[in-house]
């Protein structure tokens, strides 16, 4: 970092703090994410010129020989980074059991450190992270669509008298490749009927949304009268 960085330095970081924030801000924005390439401009933008104006502070002329001693100025660009912790929790919503703009949240904090990298002068730096964060955003996805993971879903089932026992409902989600994690079941003696709740779990891709088969043979069967489903 120059102590007396020109106008023509100050230009280059924040040209190139641009280029980066929008580049990895329209991932985010053709995603359909709230923090799009407008707020990672911005966020990289505000990250640049808190360093800019620390690089400009350090300035020692007509100060005293041991003035480095008593600067604290990256005070500055590490309240920026506190403070994008606040906004990155905003980006973070739950659904449920779905936690959703996690990565959002992780993009802002990290087009922030490379805002800090080309206000700092780092611009070799910035570049580099500019390059990992498309490769991780635009190439790992997909690679991460052909990953398997543990899915969860909630069966809720109304039989009419004696059609399916317990047994039979959990050798049919079994033979599927579905785990029966619990199995609740309530009775109504008056009307003849058995309440079903089953917590499932099995592998599947990440976004592989569909209904399992063996859900729908249930749902067919003449046996359930009702059938609830909730991935």
């Amino acid at each position: 970092m120059p102590l007396e960085p020109t106008w023509y330095d100050v230009t280059i970081r924040l040209l190139l703090t641009i280029f980066a924030g929008g580049c990895i801000g329209i991932n985010r924005g053709e995603h359909g994410q709230p923090a799009g390439m407008r707020t990672t401009i911005l966020v990289c933008l505000a990250a640049s010129v808190s360093m800019i104006q620390a690089n400009l502070l350090l300035n020692t002329i007509g100060k005293a020989s041991d003035s480095f001693i008593v600067l604290d100025l990256m005070r500055l660009p590490l309240g920026i980074l506190s403070g994008m912790g606040f906004i990155g929790a905003g980006a973070i919503l739950r659904r449920g059991s779905m936690v959703m703009g996690v990565t959002t949240a992780a993009t802002l904090w990290y087009v922030t450190v490379m805002g800090l990298c080309f206000g700092g002068g780092q611009l070799s730096l910035g570049l580099v992270m500019l390059i990992l964060g498309i490769v991780v955003l635009w190439t790992l996805k997909w690679f991460e669509e052909g990953l398997k993971q543990d899915c969860r879903g909630m069966l809720r089932l109304r039989i009419e008298r004696d059609a399916l026992s317990e047994d039979e409902v959990r050798g049919l989600l079994t033979g599927a490749g579905l785990r029966v994690k619990s199995c609740a079941v309530r009775y109504s003696p008056q009307a003849q009927r058995r309440y079903l709740r089953c917590d499932l779990r099995w592998r599947g891709y990440v976004y592989d949304t569909r209904t399992p088969e063996v859900i729908e043979r249930l749902a067919r069967h003449e046996g359930v009268s009702r059938l609830s489903w909730e991935p």
